[in-house]
């Protein structure tokens, strides 16, 4: 019965059943780059759903002007935006606020390059808005920084997690459970960092249609189960765990592309990136098998009942699928 979850929490996905839940809110992302003693290039890079842009601006002390230096461009998640900033100081020492950063749930990572090579990696929050810029970095805020991102990223990407939800309903017993989310594990941190390092990559748009059909696929395999006929996945999830999360693997590639990455340590940064991943999966492995533990109490749930997680799942997996697959067209 542990592969039962409590009908509660099927209520709470069924609240992010559109498609414009299915990944989380992703940082903003600001790059600053010094080209002259006084002069900066800015990316600003602000996350959108949909129409919807979130209202959030960089704001810099009052001895430095920020001047719009190009038209703005939209990519799939945000909207992009390239200053210029000129100072009659030096950046470091100086005040940096987000203007409505209090007012949302979203993070904004930092990035600023000087002329002398000294970088910086940092991330404001909602509880605090502004800070005053180092002139360098350390390794552990590059640790600290991607570890969070990582942990951020997999418990607010709910197509992730329905994915691994899946997974957990059909692997009945502790060795099986193990070997499948270690199985996924591997093969999403191989094309993670395939992707990241430019060693192979896949377009964004049909990863992510393909992540919401594997969620489809797994709803139809539960429900064989539930109905007493066993497949080669209920027998050895661990085969469609690896094969979908390399899949898996793109779209964090793709997350993690989006948020961007301190030049001079990306191998630190993707390594605690992945490590914030698995961390944020522990977390959601423990407590969904916490809560279809409580279902085993009671033995004798009609086939009704059983199925409602798999039909759950699948539809609202089938949503997404539908969602995306015409998104490559509109």
């Amino acid at each position: 019965m542990k592969r039962y979850l409590f009908i509660g929490l099927l209520f709470f996905i069924l609240g992010f059943s559109t498609d414009s839940w299915a990944h989380e809110i992703r940082p903003a992302y600001l790059q600053i780059k010094q080209i002259s003693e006084n002069s900066y290039q800015v990316l600003w890079k602000v996350p959108r759903k949909g129409d919807m842009v979130i209202s959030l601006q960089p704001i810099f002390s009052e001895n430095f002007t920020l001047t719009e230096a190009s038209e703005r461009t939209m990519s799939t998640d945000a909207l992009v935006f390239h200053f210029n900033l000129e100072g009659s100081s030096r950046l470091p020492g100086s005040q940096l606020t987000i203007n409505n950063l209090e007012k949302t749930m979203v993070d904004v990572l930092v990035n600023i390059e000087y002329l002398n090579g000294e970088k910086i990696t940092l991330m404001l929050k909602p509880d605090q808005p502004q800070i005053l810029l180092p002139g360098k970095t350390s390794k552990w805020g590059v640790v600290k920084t991607y570890s969070i991102l990582g942990i951020e990223h997999i418990l607010f990407g709910f197509d992730h997690l329905l994915f691994v939800l899946a997974l957990l309903i059909i692997s009945v017993g502790f060795k099986k459970l193990l070997k499948t989310v270690t199985a996924f594990t591997i093969a999403h941190s191989i094309t993670l960092s395939f992707s990241v390092l430019g060693i192979a990559n896949l377009p964004g748009p049909p990863v992510e249609a393909v992540i919401a059909l594997s969620i489809v696929f797994l709803a139809m395999e539960i429900i064989k189960l539930e109905r007493g006929t066993p497949t080669l996945t209920s027998k050895k999830p661990w085969l469609v765990a690896f094969s979908f999360g390399l899949l898996h693997g793109f779209g964090f590639a793709g997350a993690l592309s989006d948020i961007g990455l301190p030049q001079t340590e990306i191998p630190l940064a993707l390594a605690f990136f992945n490590i914030g991943v698995e961390l944020g999966q522990i977390i959601f492995v423990i407590v969904a098998s916490g809560a279809m533990s409580l279902l085993a109490i009671k033995k004798d749930w009609s086939l009704a009942v059983k199925q409602i997680p798999a039909y759950t799942l699948g539809s609202i997996a089938a949503f997404w699928t539908i969602e995306r697959i015409v998104g490559f067209w509109f």
